[in-house]
């Protein structure tokens, strides 16, 4: 287990063009994403949320059977980082929060008795790097900032705390459920997608938001992703921020119900007629 560090503590460190090991990191990846590096590259790229995913991350799971994460996918048939350029990064001013950091990980950690999550830090040490050797030092709020991560971390902080409370909650809330899962996909992943979803009459019927915030966040990816984080804490932790509309809500839990029984009655039905025996010519 390293060491954790806080925000204070000195980084002996300097990536630098020229170094015997330019590019090496990028050559064997496993990089992370956030909501924030899906945004950011997406909009590098000119490409929707869903082309993005599909052409360049493959999904894993956090934990067993629990809600998912993207990762960057590599080159086709090896490691390799798709925007690495002999120059180096070809998104560099928008790579991801996981390569600005390196090599530090971001440890986020919420106590037992706090309601909020610290950050803390801790040293990546490969042996490919030689980064450690070059003369720079100062902090690693220092090298945060210079890395534009105060941003990043403040717009990814919300998606970090649902993992939190996810994670810290386990077994009390259950396991998820198959359509809990696919909605915490697409609310923090595929960000033009839940655009649709939130713009769509069945969303409009259900919750009840003041028509200006509806149409900036719908025009505003950022903002568009913390109201999803915000709707992701009340849809799977019943932290009730949304107004909804009770009305139209009671009227959708019969029409289900009605459904339910329906298609518990077909299936009765259906295992009736299964079982009936064989007509026998006597």
């Amino acid at each position: 287990m390293p060491a954790t560090l806080e925000g204070g503590a000195k980084l002996k460190f300097q990536c630098r063009k020229g170094i015997a090991c330019w590019n090496a990191c990028c050559s064997n990846i496993d990089i992370a994403l956030t909501p924030v590096d899906i945004v950011r590259l997406k909009q590098r790229l000119d490409l929707s949320s869903s082309e993005f995913l599909s052409t360049y991350t493959v999904p894993y799971e956090m934990e067993k059977d629990g809600i998912a994460g993207v990762k960057l996918r590599p080159v086709d048939g090896g490691t390799a980082c798709r925007f690495m350029t002999h120059a180096g990064c070809g998104v560099y001013d928008d790579r991801p929060t996981a390569c600005r950091y390196y090599p530090v990980a971001l440890l986020s950690m919420r106590k037992q008795d706090e309601s909020t999550d610290r950050q803390y830090y801790a040293l990546v040490r490969e042996d490919h790097c030689l980064g450690h050797r070059e003369p720079r030092t100062q902090t690693i709020d220092e090298y945060r900032a210079e890395q534009g991560l105060t941003e990043y971390d403040e717009l990814a902080r919300g998606w970090r705390q649902l993992i939190l409370k996810k994670k810290s909650s386990g077994p009390a809330v259950g396991k998820p459920s198959k359509r809990s899962l696919e909605l915490f996909f697409m609310t923090c992943y595929d960000i033009d997608r839940f655009r649709s979803f939130v713009a769509s009459d069945s969303f409009s019927k259900i919750y009840e938001l003041p028509s200006d915030e509806l149409h900036d966040m719908l025009l505003d990816d950022n903002e568009l992703m913390q109201f999803g984080f915000r709707f992701l804490r009340q849809v799977l932790f019943g932290e009730n921020t949304i107004a909804m509309r009770e009305h139209n809500i009671e009227e959708r839990r019969q029409r289900i119900a009605e459904r339910r029984r329906q298609l518990e009655q077909e299936a009765a039905e259906r295992m009736a007629r299964e079982e009936e025996p064989p007509d026998v010519d006597l």
